[in-house]
């Protein structure tokens, strides 16, 4: 083994780390996504807590391949802020184009995780766009958010559709808990 610091390394807790603080830097708060994640629940659950659906949230927001979505989908969100992509990306992206779908692509690999439920609430909410989805795709700011809307959403519907799955495991007396 080599103790060349040039060497790339996994390490779980600097990309774990960076997740959250991206997140931060662009407005979402791990409470913002539990609201969401509410949102889709409460009607099921009327006794759901913002503390339970942030337990959820938290879970999600702890897989790597989410963290690796999160990551991919804001440096590409700040790339085009910057105008710093291909013709027509570029405009394609700044201007999040309908008939691009690339963004949906990247939030369904996290929604994937979860199972079908996963994925309706993922169309639901990003047709909704409650909450922050609102600020992230007014555009009013001047920030790109392309990337991150489909995104945060997917982690909502995503932590939703983990609630899901646990209720109705406790409902049929199974012990070990689905979807970790």
């Amino acid at each position: 083994m080599s103790d060349n610091p040039e060497k790339y390394s996994l390490n779980s807790g600097k990309v774990a780390s960076a997740t959250q603080e991206w997140l931060a830097k662009r407005g979402v708060t791990r409470e913002a996504i539990a609201e969401l994640v509410h949102f889709l629940q409460k009607d099921y659950f009327p006794d759901l807590t913002q503390e339970d659906c942030m337990v959820h949230v938290d879970a999600v927001l702890s897989k790597r391949e989410v963290q690796n979505a999160v990551l991919t989908g804001i440096q590409l969100d700040i790339l085009a802020e910057e105008g710093k992509l291909l013709a027509p990306l570029q405009d394609m992206i700044k201007h999040d184009e309908s008939l691009y779908g690339c963004d949906e692509i990247l939030a369904l690999s996290i929604v994937n995780v979860y199972g079908s439920i996963g994925f309706t609430n993922f169309g639901y909410i990003d047709k909704m766009k409650p909450g922050i989805l609102v600020k992230l795709n007014s555009k009013d700011d001047g920030e790109i958010h392309t990337f991150l809307d489909d995104i945060v959403g997917a982690i909502a519907a995503s932590a939703a559709s983990r609630i899901a799955h646990r209720k109705q495991a406790e409902r049929e007396g199974v012990t070990t808990p689905p979807l970790d």
